[in-house]
């Protein structure tokens, strides 16, 4: 992305508010630029000096009469803006501002910051921060942070929203030399955010993976067409944090976040393509093996060890991580047994042994990594008196030299008397771990990255050109001129109808005749409903009836169920009745939708009815993205799929009719984003057709 470029490879960076003294932060930022070994000009800013560093002192940007691309600002927060007009004026085209007292001090932070950033569109100027560390760039080399340290020159990008979890990260990867491409701390995302830097590094040469540590995402669907395009050439590996009650509090509090749902982060995720991982250090453990490793063509693993217990233990999670032991083939199971232990096992996993030395191991894992079948291995080396870990480690390496389109990950699986063989590995390219587990969740992450990669193109919603908008937009400025959010069920019903829902006709009724007379209209037997958004739970205060015949039976009805609504809720706004038209039991769905924050519309899909809240079978997905390919796949992922199918002898429903629901549904509330909430429970499915019994929508 050539609109980055000024901020990772300037012509020309100024430091404002440069300072001799070595304990302030304009020091550190000016010494960090001057030792990372960064090419261009280098200009320390300060109006009371002269030289600071062996560098001559200009009082302001617009006073260098030299191209400047980028100015590292860390000055009192009060006086940033300031320096924003003079550098805006100079013709910088990135700011990078260390200083703090913005959106995350209060009201009068918040203000400070938003006039910062039309200072900056004003002139072009994309900016970076405020509070924020900093950025690295190893391959530039730029180091235009107060992070003590600068890191190995290496393939992995991490951007992070937290200053520091930045430099611890930068700290631990000197002692245990993983290498970076380069380190972005965001501060408070005032401009630019994460959707832009991944954006950026998907097309960054020296990049290889993506990491990310966030506590929101700001421009959701900026940040999903960002992670969408990104994941199809490079992995995206997320750490969301502030996913439980506490945490998303402490979030809010933290460079001004606002915590979303996280069940739409977690659909937000899935449906880029981004690899989501709950710890930091499964985070790291990710972007080593996608540093090093690479992606396999397939799920299947062969496991290689020289003890059987965590040989297991390796197997039993290779089925956790949506992978499969790979069946060898009868060749290589011929290969294997006569130069093996009669003891041994030639099957995956392939167990050598403890008494086997490193020519039984390197035997052993050159015949397997020969096999057609196997995409992976994992080779696990337990300490015994007769193991060799150095020599075993030489061979893995030459085994992985042999087949270089296969993964292969070690476990060292002890301390000191393996730790050379481990180092070794870890030297030549070849991750090692502590325990199988950790290796095979790598693993397992590695090859959900190749079915990601491999996904279809991102489909869109059908354009339903049926609709009727100028129905809807009716229905919802009556709502609005009674001073309402939630709609009637025959106004729900009548907005339904209008983008092709099926749904059952339903009609209002202030009296008792009118009740007669609608029933008479849609044909009995029909079903009353007292019509009051204040009641949510109409069935138990007896505002429902099912199953009425009759005019008299509707008009007796009529008076009764509104002497017992008024006996439970004497002040509640009763509309009437609403009489509806009576279907043949089906099987009962849900689909529902609710608005998130960052995301947008999060529609809802499983077992209706009374079995919502006992299953609890539902699966999610958001609007964007959802076409009917993904709407068939989110259907598929709950238990609600075995009995639309056909269960037990019973023949199919009729699934396209159901998927048309959901796809209108979707139309809908992207076309009036003041619906916040609906809610469609029970959809009948039938084995021709579907039908909507009750729907409610709220409306901002």
């Amino acid at each position: 992305m050539q609109a980055l470029n000024a901020l990772f490879r300037p012509e020309g960076v100024a430091v404002v508010g440069a300072s001799k003294k070595r304990e302030k932060l304009g020091n550190v930022i000016l010494r960090n630029m001057i030792k990372s070994g960064y090419g261009g000009n280098v200009y320390p800013i300060n109006p009371k000096e002269s030289e600071i560093e062996g560098l001559k002192v200009y009082p302001a940007v617009s006073g260098i009469g030299q191209r400047v691309e980028m100015a590292v600002v860390v000055v009192p927060a009060e006086k940033v803006l300031e320096v924003a007009r003079d550098c805006g004026t100079a013709g910088v085209k990135s700011l990078v501002v260390i200083s703090a007292g913005f959106k995350e001090t209060g009201p009068e932070g918040m203000a400070r910051e938003k006039e910062l950033v039309g200072i900056c569109h004003a002139h072009g100027m994309r900016l970076l921060g405020p509070n924020s560390v900093g950025l690295m760039d190893t391959h530039t080399p730029l180091n235009a942070s107060f992070a003590a340290g600068f890191p190995l020159k290496g393939q992995i990008a991490f951007v992070s929203q937290s200053g520091a979890m930045l430099v611890a990260i930068l700290d631990w990867s000197l002692k245990i030399g993983i290498g970076f491409s380069r380190f972005v701390s965001m501060g408070n995302k005032a401009d630019l955010n994460e959707a832009d830097f991944i954006a950026d590094a998907a097309e960054d040469p020296n990049t290889r993976v993506i990491l990310c540590y966030i506590e929101d995402v700001k421009e959701g669907a900026h940040f999903l067409e960002a992670a969408e395009k990104a994941t199809r050439r490079k992995p995206v590996i997320i750490l969301k944090s502030g996913t439980s009650q506490a945490g998303a509090k402490a979030a809010s509090s933290h460079t001004g976040a606002l915590a979303g749902s996280d069940l739409a982060y977690e659909m937000a995720f899935k449906q880029s393509g981004v690899l989501r991982v709950r710890r930091m250090s499964e985070l790291f453990d990710l972007a080593v093996v996608f540093a090093r490793q690479p992606v396999p063509r397939g799920p299947r693993v062969a496991i290689i060890t020289n003890s059987g217990g965590p040989g297991i233990v390796a197997t039993d999670r290779v089925e956790v991580e949506r992978l499969e032991m790979a069946r060898l083939s009868r060749k290589t199971v011929e290969t294997l047994r006569p130069k093996l232990p009669l003891e041994a096992s030639v099957y995956n996993p392939v167990d050598v042994l403890g008494d086997a030395g490193v020519e039984r191991f390197s035997f052993a894992l050159e015949s397997v990594m020969a096999d057609e079948s196997v995409d992976s291995a994992v080779v696990l080396l337990c300490p015994t008196a007769v193991a060799e870990p150095v020599e075993t480690a030489e061979a893995i390496v030459k085994a992985k030299a042999r087949y270089p389109e296969k993964p292969v990950l070690g476990v060292y699986m002890g301390g000191e008397s393996l730790a050379s063989g481990a180092d070794y590995l870890v030297e030549h390219g070849i991750p090692c771990f502590t325990f199988p587990e950790l290796a095979v969740r790598a693993l397992g992450g590695l090859t959900a990255y190749s079915r990601i990669r491999e996904r279809p193109p991102k489909e869109e919603l059908p354009r339903y050109r049926d609709v009727d908008p100028a129905a809807v937009k009716r229905v919802f400025e009556q709502v609005r001129a009674e001073r309402r959010r939630i709609l009637l069920g025959s106004e729900s019903m009548e907005v339904a109808s209008a983008y092709g829902i099926p749904a059952a006709p339903m009609l209002l009724a202030r009296r008792a005749r009118e009740a007669v007379a609608h029933a008479a209209e849609l044909g009995y037997p029909v079903v009353l409903k007292v019509a009051s958004p204040e009641i949510i739970h109409k069935t138990d205060i007896g505002g429902v009836k099912i199953g009425l015949k009759t005019a008299e039976e509707v008009r007796e009805e009529f008076w009764e169920m509104m002497e017992r609504v008024h006996s439970h809720f004497p002040r509640a706004a009763v509309y009437g009745i609403e009489v509806q038209k009576m279907y043949p039991k089906g099987t009962e769905l849900i689909v529902g939708m609710t608005r998130d924050l960052q995301f947008g519309p999060l529609i809802a899909f499983g077992l209706g009815g009374i079995y919502v809240n006992l299953l609890r079978d539902t699966a999610f997905r958001l609007v964007w993205g959802m076409g009917r390919r993904e709407i068939q796949a989110m259907i598929e992922e709950t238990k609600a799929y075995t009995l639309l199918r056909g269960f037990r002898g019973e023949k199919p429903l009729d699934i396209p009719a159901v998927v048309e629901i959901i796809g209108r549904i979707g139309k809908l509330v992207s076309d009036f984003p003041e619906i916040v909430e609906m809610d469609i429970n029970p959809v009948f499915a039938y084995r021709e057709g579907a039908r909507a019994l009750d729907v409610k929508i709220t409306i901002e």
